[in-house]
């Protein structure tokens, strides 16, 4: 199979993407892709050469300097003092992992032929995810609307050989990395900078990768809660298939179906139960975990439709010979739905901090803290402490960003999205999250310790022995930092 992935006028997939990136595929541009970019570029330099018409960005100032006029002489000089002057980032550098992604989207959405850029210059943006050489962006800067600017222009920075960029496992300047690869900077022309910083590349990225862990995520909050369940010698009748068809929310049913196929041929399950109802925590993963899975499918589509798209200005069509000034800039169905997926997702970790309580309170003939001899030890009373914070902390990342908005550029730009903060703040999310459900497995796999010898289903004994090569049995206090770190790589890695 070929290790090589061709940017055509297929639109990305979410899979696709992960696939790419998990692979370490390299990128190839298609034929196809590579006559959109030279026709629409082509069709430009002929636009300028026999017109005098003021383009908004490609013979005019920028934002609210729409209005000045600039000389054929300096359309050039013009789109590098945009790639520099927008340059602005702040804060942390975001993860390489993020920068990679953003290169892919970048490089798909210029293929399409409607930017107006070099070929030489998509070409040098391939060479740059295949060798792994990723610009230094910075985490705060963009307001998610006119394009992520100042996280694109620290992507564009390397192209003129500015800028940092980390290159086999070092930090150094984009000088440095020309005369490494033996290369001439970018020489930009007329409308590429434009290009370049115009686009939701930085939201998408993070958005992108917030919905393939969030997808990995839900699976593993199904399969921990079933374990959860059976470890509190919980009923399996709220599962039942009757009780969730009548309510008609498809979410709530495929998670149903999900946890009885789990605990299918489960011993505790089946065994008679004293009590007659459990708590909410348990009872209502269905509904719970239901709505999540919905607003995954939902946030899936407006990514996927994003992931398709071009969204630079103005949009240059060379089939109808037209440059067309609009705002696909704008990153507000990005902004909503990363704040949509942010509440959803950080839902799964609310309950899941639920399960953990019930599980150390010594109920249902569990011990306090699930560890014996409790007092002289702790067992797990502290790691609830601290999904508890980690919990706390996501419902105050999950205040929505896209109702917020500020005037930038003199009022010109009037609306934006905030989409960018709505994707750092997914993303902590996101994080928060594996380390959530990590204490939940711990204090799951502990508490079915105590249940034997009754057993579990075969599917849940099977990941628990795998699981238990990683993170031992608690017999006694130990540094559970370890643990939880150990059960966080693990929910990350391994697949069920």
């Amino acid at each position: 199979m070929s290790n090589f992935y061709s940017i055509s006028h297929e639109a990305l997939t979410i899979d696709s993407v992960e696939s790419i990136i998990k692979s370490n595929k390299k990128l190839q541009l298609s034929d196809a892709a590579k006559s959109s970019i030279l026709k629409c570029r082509q069709f430009l330099d002929d636009h300028i050469k026999n017109s005098e018409a003021p383009v908004y960005g490609i013979n005019t100032g920028f934002g609210s300097l729409y209005s000045k006029n600039i000389s054929r002489t300096d359309l050039e000089q013009l789109q590098t003092n945009l790639v520099m002057s927008h340059a602005c980032g702040t804060g942390a550098k975001i993860d390489k992992s993020i920068v990679k992604i953003m290169l892919l989207l970048k490089i798909q959405s210029l293929a399409y032929g409607h930017s107006g850029v070099q070929l030489t210059t998509v070409e040098r943006l391939i060479e740059f995810f295949n060798n792994d050489i990723l610009p230094v962006i910075y985490e705060a800067g963009s307001l998610g609307a006119s394009g992520d600017l100042a996280p694109l222009a620290h992507l564009s920075l390397p192209l003129l050989g500015k800028g940092e960029v980390y290159f086999k496992n070092e930090k150094i300047s984009g000088e440095d990395l020309l005369s490494k690869m033996n290369w001439e900077p970018i020489h930009l022309r007329s409308k590429e900078g434009l290009a370049l910083l115009n686009g939701t590349q930085f939201m998408n990225a993070f958005a992108t990768q917030a919905l393939i862990d969030g997808r990995r995520i839900f699976k593993w909050a199904n399969f921990i809660g079933a374990t959860s369940l059976d470890a509190f010698d919980g009923r399996i009748d709220p599962f039942d298939e009757k009780i969730h068809q009548i309510r008609k929310q498809n979410g709530q049913i495929e998670v149903a179906k999900e946890i009885r196929s789990i605990l299918a041929d489960s011993q505790i399950i089946k065994q008679p139960k004293r009590h007659v109802q459990d708590p909410y925590s348990f009872r209502c993963i269905p509904q719970v975990h239901g709505a999540t899975f919905d607003a995954i499918k939902h946030c899936e589509n407006v990514i996927s439709a994003e992931l398709a798209g071009v969204t630079d200005n103005p949009n240059i069509f060379p089939e109808e010979g037209e440059i067309i000034s609009g705002g696909n800039f704008h990153g507000q169905p990005l902004a909503i739905t990363m704040d949509f997926l942010a509440i959803a997702l950080a839902e799964l970790g609310n309950i899941s901090e639920r399960r953990t309580y019930q599980l150390i309170s010594g109920l249902r003939g569990l011990p306090d803290f699930l560890v014996m001899n409790p007092g002289l030890n702790s067992g797990l009373m502290i790691p609830q402490y601290s999904a508890a914070s980690l919990v706390s902390q996501n419902k105050q990342l999950c205040t929505p960003a896209s109702v917020d908005s500020i005037v930038s550029s003199n009022g010109q730009e009037d609306h934006v999205s905030m989409g960018a903060n709505s994707a750092t703040k997914l993303y902590k999310i996101v994080h928060n999250l594996y380390q959530i459900l990590a204490i939940e497995m711990i204090t799951a796999s502990q508490a079915l310790d105590f249940r034997e010898p009754s057993k579990s289903s075969s599917s849940i004994q099977e990941v628990l022995n795998n699981f238990r090569k990683e993170v031992p049995l608690i017999k006694e206090d130990r540094i559970l930092h370890d643990d939880i770190i150990k059960a966080e790589d693990f929910l990350k890695n391994y697949s069920i």
